[in-house]
């Protein structure tokens, strides 16, 4: 009953914005470069068996990824979708990452293929917050002014305060050009209910939805791609019994045209 509940709000809620059940590249091109990037051999057999999981080829296809654009991924971690993201644009587009970039730029921009991927280099000032461990920005951060086509972001925007949120969404809206992509997927938690120690690495998408509009962006869709029904949004992400099947929200966000 609580799930269904939840999807009949949201649909609700998403006044205008389109619920799309299979999406698909806009060109053979982008869609065939991405596959390739799947069965790469610098991808280890651990990554590989996340993919059925994570549906990288559906999810990127949802925010519309083309080969030829100039991409920012924020909170890259050890470079999971950056191993699919910088083949995909290394002929025709440019990739970019941000935030967080010291595993990825000494594991993955060191590879044969990757010397193009650039990371920005500048100190956010990341800081632990509170009993939850969320972060806070003590540093402006600012990732450019209207020159990229898409921003992308993983199962982070969990991890920081709701004023470090707002940086960031703020910086990603400015970075964009007018129509861009600001694609987000992260762990779906409870509609209002309180931080716990169990939730804390779980966000309310209606939060995500409202913070980021506050930045000036439209909603334009959402997908059902990671929804797990038997993800009784209850234990932590980590958990045994429940990680690899967290139900997840992902929306795609546009800067508006001027």
């Amino acid at each position: 009953m609580y799930r269904s509940t939840r999807t009949d709000f949201l649909t609700s809620l998403l006044t205008g914005a389109m619920l799309v059940a299979a999406p698909a590249f806009a060109d053979d091109a982008t869609e065939e470069r991405v596959k390739t990037a799947l069965s790469s051999d610098i991808r280890s057999d651990a990554e590989k068996d996340r993919d059925a999981n994570r549906k990288p080829v559906q999810t990127l296809a949802f925010f519309g990824l083309k080969s030829d654009m100039k991409v920012l991924e924020l909170l890259p971690g050890g470079g999971w979708y950056t191993k699919l993201l910088g083949p995909t644009l290394a002929a025709d587009g440019e990739l970019h990452v941000a935030l967080g970039t010291g595993r990825v730029s000494e594991r993955v921009l060191t590879l044969d293929g990757f010397e193009n991927v650039t990371a920005l280099d500048f100190d956010p000032g990341f800081e632990r917050d509170g009993e939850f461990g969320t972060y806070s920005l003590t540093n402006d951060i600012d990732f450019g002014n209207g020159t990229y086509d898409m921003v992308l972001t993983f199962r982070n925007v969990h991890n920081f305060t709701p004023e470090a949120r707002a940086k960031i969404n703020a910086a990603a809206f400015q970075a964009l050009k007018p129509g861009g992509v600001y694609g987000v997927v992260d762990h779906t938690a409870r509609h209002m209910e309180p931080k716990t120690r169990e939730n804390r690495r779980r966000i309310d998408p209606v939060r995500v939805i409202h913070e980021t509009l506050e930045a000036g962006f439209e909603l334009e869709a959402f997908s059902d791609l990671h929804y797990r029904p038997d993800d009784e949004l209850r234990y932590e992400v980590g958990r045994k019994s429940v990680t690899g099947n967290t139900d997840r929200f992902t929306f795609r966000f546009r800067k508006p045209e001027e």
